[in-house]
């Protein structure tokens, strides 16, 4: 027998696909992925104002500005007054590539520098700990949240 709590609605296959948590939309468009490429937004300005030193150096390390050709489905939002024609600018970011290996170097690059510069805070505090105490100064990395009752 039917439940007749059950409203045929409940039992509609629409409800079963609606039970996804919303999220806000992307401020930028995601290009179309492909192979051997990644893909950045590079600022071309900020607050108005051009900023071709920032661009400039992007170019240096290997940037190239992605043609708004090769990426149709970006240019519904592309800004109609860029300094960049033929290439895709949203909102003062240009759209740029580089090969994916020039990335990964890139981001192996920066890692080791971010390793180096944690090795060396660690290298200060152990020459500042007391060694008279248990203690160690930021040594453990880690930390946690208690919760208590309070007075």
């Amino acid at each position: 027998m039917v439940d007749p709590r059950i409203s045929r609605e409940s039992e509609n296959r629409d409800n079963k696909q609606r039970k996804m948590a919303w999220a806000p939309p992307e401020t930028l468009p995601s290009p179309n992925p492909q192979d051997g490429w990644v893909f950045r937004w590079i600022r071309t300005s900020m607050m108005g104002q051009a900023d071709p030193t920032n661009t400039s150096a992007k170019r240096r390390e290997g940037w190239e500005p992605v043609r708004a050709e090769d990426h149709p489905e970006l240019m519904f939002n592309a800004d109609p007054n860029t300094r960049f024609k033929g290439n895709v600018e949203i909102g003062g970011l240009l759209l740029c590539k580089a090969p994916r290996e020039m990335a990964d170097q890139r981001d192996a690059y920066y890692r080791q520098q971010s390793q180096n510069q944690m090795e060396s805070v660690d290298n200060s505090f152990m020459r500042e700990k007391d060694g008279r105490s248990n203690m160690s100064l930021f040594n453990d990395k880690k930390s946690s949240v208690s919760f208590g009752k309070g007075k």
